[in-house]
């Protein structure tokens, strides 16, 4: 393969390493963005923000160019090495991305708190359960890049996060009561932040309108990302950009809030929660 003069020097993201390799590749072969794309049903704007190193390659997708170049499962072995070089899962590397474009982040959280709003101690003690025979330094290190997606939250223009928080959050047990107070002491500090805004699922809402975590990214016009979907299973997670799944989960979304108690009184009631964890 020969290799493109402007490929990039020194260190690179992960996304954009393999970015250049489908450019290179493709060029080669005289074929279009819009050709590389087909086999995975991926259009022109998606392929260019791969090789731009703009957006970390689905495996669907690493999977395509493997079919179109006939390079069987290189692409789909260079994607999962890229996908790691942040350290985070390769399943979850491309939400990671999206995330920290967004100008938007909806969440539903119907068992444990989202990521973004996890305490070190919280967050720590989900790692410690999942993952029991990590050493001490790996789960810091995992603890580590879990509060380092925090970032965004400090950018000169952090994204609006609004959360739906099932009363499940605030009353199971994750670590010590004291590890759960400092927790929801936290969530009420940044429910009174500008950018935030909490809100409380009661057990007495009934069932709710969807029982499984979710989030929804959205991005502002002048971006070409459309609006997305994000879902996790116990060993991946899931990107969806297609506007019907959006919508409808945007439609869940709203029946979710419109369920939950107000802002105000969300905080009352987590108020009284961290309370009842002090005792």
């Amino acid at each position: 393969m020969t290799h493109d003069q402007n490929r990039p020097v020194g260190p690179v993201s992960g996304a954009a390493y393999f970015g250049n390799e489908v450019r290179e590749w493709r060029v080669e072969r005289g074929l279009s963005q819009r050709e590389v794309g087909a086999p995975a049903r991926y259009g022109q704007q998606y392929v260019a923000k791969v090789e731009a190193g703009e957006r970390m390659a689905s495996p669907e997708f690493a999977a395509g160019c493997d079919q179109v170049f006939g390079t069987p499962e290189m692409f789909a072995r260079l994607r999962d090495r890229c996908a790691q070089k942040g350290g985070y899962p390769d399943w979850f590397e491309p939400y990671r991305m999206l995330e920290e474009k967004a100008s938007a982040v909806l969440d539903y959280s119907s068992g444990l708190i989202m990521g973004l709003l996890q305490t070190e101690a919280y967050a720590e003690a989900i790692f410690r359960k999942v993952c029991p025979s990590d050493t001490v330094e790996q789960t810091a290190a995992k603890v580590g890049r879990r509060l380092k997606r925090r970032q965004i939250l400090k950018s000169a223009q952090p994204p609006l996060v609004w959360v739906v928080v099932d009363e499940s959050c605030l009353r199971r047990r994750i670590g010590t009561p004291a590890v759960m107070a400092a927790q929801l002491a936290y969530l009420i500090r940044e429910a009174q932040s500008p950018s935030f805004t909490i809100q409380v699922l009661p057990f007495d809402s009934g069932a709710p309108a969807w029982p499984l975590s979710f989030t929804l990214l959205r991005f502002d016009d002048n971006d070409d990302e459309p609006d997305i979907l994000y879902q996790e299973t116990p060993n991946s997670g899931h990107v969806n950009d297609s506007r019907t799944v959006v919508a409808d989960a945007t439609v869940l979304y709203d029946r979710l809030r419109a369920d939950a108690l107000s802002p105000e009184a969300s905080l009352d009631f987590m108020h009284k929660a961290m309370e009842e964890w002090t005792q």
